[in-house]
């Protein structure tokens, strides 16, 4: 089973926050799309860490030309 893209699990997300919003789910398939929707968080927390932890930013170096810096906690 391929990993759903950052995008596809966000916008699954959203679904599952309009139907839980709208406030008539049965309690029991209400119980499953939380659970999925944490899921979703979780996985999608790990899909940002993992790409902040290859962000780089350019910056301009000593002789003026871009160079790149590793991103860092500071930066943010």
């Amino acid at each position: 089973m391929d990993t759903p893209t950052f995008e596809k699990s966000m916008a699954r997300l959203e679904e599952i926050v309009s139907l839980l919003e709208r406030g008539d789910t049965p309690l029991e398939e209400a119980l499953k799309l939380f659970e999925e929707g944490s899921a979703l968080i979780r996985s999608c927390g790990s899909m940002l860490e993992k790409a902040e932890q290859v962000v780089v930013k350019l910056v301009k170096g000593a002789d003026g030309e871009p160079q790149e810096e590793v991103f860092s906690d500071e930066d943010r």
